[in-house]
């Protein structure tokens, strides 16, 4: 009877578990993860648990005792340290060595360092846990002030819990403007102003040259001191274990574990799934990169799945991925990879708007901003790769139901 182990137990490797039992899988489940806590929910950690809203029972995936009900080991606290390809065997650092028939990698991914003086004070704080998560909420409050170092997504929405606190907070980010690589000039121009609006600090084309415990030094002798300091500049795939057992990973970059359109490694009898992977992505022609998001997670996760008990493989899907900030509710769908042009629906001004990125006729990524519509109907059309009108696209008073093209006869 096949033995599935489980390295991992956040979202991705947690679903996977569920589904392998869902999809009727009978053989023993081990689910094995470094963190103490059972698999939970990582998003609300920079919005509702900041503000009070979530703790960890509200975040978790499942009740606890669900694991058991389902006959999956569920074991937290333990940390893989090798695997042994040819045995079939994960070594754990408590002493213990678990054999397995498949073996899924879902350890995600870990803060990228800075190499600058004071990278590596304690009183820095990241956000990947809950743990993190609790400390950062502990340091913020009326009259402190957080500096956040990076100006991804992670960055501006726990600035604007902060703010929803009573917190002064200061955005630093090197590069011209918020979120310069992860989205388009007008969606950035709209989250500076809009934390603008609400008292936050935006300093970009600034260069952090290093931490003292309360301030952060930048480039050309500014200072700007702070109760907390967050910092939140990129992620890097966990795949140093796979690496280290040779099994086939992306080089430079953010890493990542190759995989195939089943989730499946170099090695036949190991999968890997989540924030960790290198994958391709069908819906934009097999274009191979990282992604970092629960719809990837859950993706991959059907696909190892549906792949170790061999059953059809699940439709591919368009990537997607969403952010809150103050009552901005951002969605997106697609990647902007390739993409030659971009139309603007809406007015930024008006806090509702939509970026579509596009290839010719083609929509490769939309960016919606409190657009429901336009965000699910881009989605679609990029899933089946629909040519649209430019100009009605544009144009608010004509539907999304009614910028398709119809299809070549």
């Amino acid at each position: 009877m096949t033995r599935v182990v489980i390295i991992g137990a956040g979202h991705a490797g947690g679903t996977a578990a569920a589904l392998l039992r869902q999809y009727g899988h009978e053989g023993p489940i081990l689910l094995a993860g470094a963190e103490p806590a059972a698999p939970y929910q990582r998003p609300p950690l920079s919005k509702a648990w900041l503000k009070g809203e979530a703790d960890l029972d509200s975040l978790l995936l499942r009740a606890v005792e669900y694991y058991a009900e389902q006959g999956i080991e569920l074991r937290t606290g333990v940390t893989a340290i090798s695997i042994d390809r040819t045995a079939r065997t994960v070594a754990f650092a408590d002493g213990t060595v678990e054999p397995y028939d498949a073996l899924i990698l879902a350890m995600g991914s870990t803060a990228r360092r800075l190499a600058i003086p004071g990278a590596d004070r304690p009183e820095l704080l990241e956000l990947r846990t809950d743990v993190h998560a609790e400390r950062l909420k502990a340091a913020i409050g009326p009259g402190r002030r957080l500096a956040v170092v990076g100006g991804g997504y992670v960055g501006l929405e726990a600035a604007a819990s902060a703010r929803a606190l009573g917190a002064e907070a200061v955005v630093i980010e090197r590069e011209a403007r918020v979120l310069a690589r992860v989205a388009s000039e007008p969606l950035s121009r709209f989250f500076t102003d809009l934390h603008r609006a609400h008292g936050v600090e935006i300093r970009t084309g600034a260069e952090v040259v290093g931490f003292e415990a309360d301030a952060v030094m930048l480039g050309g002798g500014d200072r700007i001191a702070a109760d907390a300091i967050l910092v939140g500049v990129g992620a890097l795939a966990c795949d140093a274990l796979a690496r280290e057992a040779g099994l086939d990973c992306a080089l430079g970059g953010s890493g990542g574990v190759v995989v195939d359109r089943e989730a499946r490694t170099s090695d036949p009898a190991v999968w890997a799934i989540g924030d960790m992977t290198y994958r391709p992505v069908p819906a934009h022609g097999g274009l191979h990169m990282r992604l970092e998001s629960v719809p990837n997670a859950l993706e991959q996760a059907k696909q190892a799945a549906a792949s170790i008990l061999g059953r059809p493989a699940p439709p591919h899907e368009v990537p997607w991925f969403w952010s809150d900030q103050y009552d901005a509710k951002l969605q997106i769908a697609g990647v902007a990879a390739g993409a030659d042009r971009q139309v603007v629906r809406g007015d930024p001004a008006a806090g509702r708007f939509a970026v579509f990125h596009l290839i010719g006729q083609r929509i490769a990524c939309v960016e919606a901003v409190n657009a429901p519509p336009e965000f699910m109907a881009g989605k679609q059309m990029i899933g089946r790769g629909a040519a649209v009108d430019l100009d009605r696209l544009a144009d608010t008073a004509v539907s999304m139901k009614e910028v398709a093209l119809p299809p070549p006869a």
